[in-house]
């Protein structure tokens, strides 16, 4: 009888312990980041994507950084880049082999937010490279970290399969 009662005091001890880490993993992923995301967050989140993908379709490399957060970090072919700050690289370095591909602009296929916190998002997406008559170069999955610094939202960090 001791002994049955000694087994159930463990397991009923087990049980709360787990119910304690359980409560306190939930807790602390709720302060860290989730899966929910405040509409406002998502819509500054989305509209710096947006106008990321725009300047970079214009070419304009001073607009395109302008949606950064420095340093900028991109991680792709294996390799990672760092720019520490804006107007260190020239048009015709960022645009010029993509041109030379026949790249003539690019869409997003899709953008889902997979973390977030009041001032970093986890976003995966996918794009598409297209040529000037339409015809597709390829679809490029990628994970975009967006962080919020000084009240604006940027892209902080980029890893893509992309060249």
């Amino acid at each position: 009888m001791k002994r049955d009662l000694y087994a159930g005091s463990l397991l009923m001890g087990s049980l709360l312990g787990l119910c304690f880490v359980i409560t306190a993993f939930a807790i602390f992923q709720d302060t860290q980041g989730s899966h929910q995301i405040d509409p406002k967050t998502k819509t500054e989140v989305l509209k710096v994507l947006d106008q990321y993908l725009e300047t970079f379709n214009a070419k304009d490399l001073k607009a395109w950084e302008s949606t950064y957060q420095f340093p900028h970090y991109r991680l792709a072919s294996g390799e990672m880049s760092v720019l520490e700050n804006a107007g260190l690289r020239d048009s015709i370095q960022v645009f010029g082999t993509l041109q030379k591909q026949g790249w003539h602009h690019s869409i997003w296929n899709h953008r889902n937010i997979v973390h977030a916190s009041e001032d970093k998002v986890h976003v995966d997406t996918q794009f598409t490279r297209y040529r000037a008559d339409g015809s597709k170069i390829g679809s490029y999955e990628s994970l975009y970290v967006l962080t919020k610094e000084n009240g604006r939202w940027g892209v902080k960090l980029r890893s893509s399969y992309a060249e």
